[in-house]
């Protein structure tokens, strides 16, 4: 998957992911649907170790009350095609 278009989705699934503010006392009801569905959706997205450890963060974060303000799936998309990208050139 092109690495833009993996972008977008992972910004879509934040946005997704605040859909709880919208709608107070719904909310918490939605991160509790929500939080297995992020964690599901980063493995897949994420693949390997870092998508697995980054699927219990983004489950975390969404079943706690207060921390969906954390774009997790594009700090994710950050971890791995920038500071990885940099990490890999530097080692060549």
């Amino acid at each position: 998957m092109n690495k833009y278009k993996k972008l977008a989705i992972s910004i879509a699934f934040d946005a997704l992911g605040y859909v709880s503010f919208v709608i107070p006392g719904f909310g918490e009801f939605t991160d509790v649907v929500w939080a297995p569905v992020s964690a599901w959706l980063m493995t897949k997205l994420y693949k390997g170790k870092p998508g697995k450890i980054a699927a219990v963060i983004s489950f975390l974060e969404e079943a706690a009350p207060g921390l969906d303000v954390i774009p997790t799936f594009t700090l994710m998309w950050l971890y791995t095609y920038v500071y990885k990208a940099k990490e890999t050139i530097i080692e060549v």
